[in-house]
């Protein structure tokens, strides 16, 4: 069993034509990985990415084998493992992440505020903080392997990966967010934006893969409290982050012990959102 990547959140084993992705409770901010674990929400991201790919499954093929126990490997057959594994297709990873943003926010609003545009899409004047978007937008960035992610725009994406394979990954980022941010809706939150990755399998084809619409990966707000021109809730680490903010931590390692209660209150965002967007219980 070789381990090939431990990032800041995943694990990934070698299987030869297939991997297993282990999913730990770590928790990053400011591209720190945290002291502290939060409890479940390794599950939380196995089992809600689970959902999302089936529930795509029509639009675009993923990487998904299975994530039950007794599909795995023996060596991940243990307790310590339960619903934190995702036996996977091995694929050739696209060197891109794909953001589609429905609603203005974050660095987004930062930038829009500065010049009216977002990652260089010009947008109709007077948007308010956390509105709508007329349209999603498709805002890639680089994959860096150290430091942060670099925005560029679709026609870089075409010199990386060709004017069909470009235009494909565009428009399937955005079918897939449009349709289960429809969807979300109908379950009460709101996804503000989103992350996707795809790789091509050993037809050539075009597969979704690593984790789909999580609040990892994913701003989920609950639609009965949003309100345009403010910042939002959400059902993610944002409440972790904000008591770091505010504990005078410089964003450099290594980062403070988090508070218990800023731990409990993480997880039972997460464990929110899993239930809330597939009405099934977790426990």
């Amino acid at each position: 069993m070789k381990q090939i990547s431990k990032g800041k959140v995943r694990d990934i084993y070698d299987l030869g034509d297939k991997l297993v992705l282990v999913t730990s409770d770590r928790v990053s901010a400011f591209d720190v990985v945290l002291p502290n674990t939060v409890p479940y929400k390794g599950a939380v991201l196995n089992r809600l990415s689970a959902f999302w790919f089936e529930f795509t499954r029509d639009i675009i093929p993923n990487h998904m084998i299975s994530i039950k126990n007794e599909d795995m490997p023996k060596e991940f057959q243990k307790a310590k493992f339960e619903d934190r594994c995702m036996l996977v297709k091995k694929l050739k990873m696209l060197p891109i992440e794909c953001i589609v943003r429905g609603y203005i926010t974050g660095s987004g609003w930062e930038s829009y505020k500065e010049t009216g545009s977002v990652c260089g899409i010009k947008l109709p004047d007077g948007l308010q903080e956390s509105e709508k978007l007329p349209f999603p937008i498709y805002t890639p960035t680089t994959k860096a392997v150290e430091g942060h992610d670099e925005h560029i725009s679709f026609e870089e994406t075409v010199k990386l990966l060709g004017e069909d394979l470009a235009t494909q990954v565009r428009d399937k980022s955005i079918e897939i967010y449009s349709t289960c941010a429809e969807y979300a809706k109908t379950r009460g939150i709101i996804i503000a934006d989103t992350k996707f990755e795809f790789g091509i399998d050993e037809n050539g084809s075009l597969v979704l893969a690593d984790e789909v619409l999580t609040p990892d990966s994913s701003r989920f707000w609950p639609a009965d409290e949003y309100e345009v021109g403010k910042s939002q809730k959400s059902y993610d680490k944002q409440y972790l982050r904000d008591w770091l903010k505010n504990s005078g931590w410089d964003k450099t390692p290594p980062a403070p012990e988090i508070p218990e209660k800023v731990i409990a209150f993480t997880t039972d965002k997460y464990l929110d959102a899993f239930e809330t967007l597939t009405n099934i219980a977790f426990f």
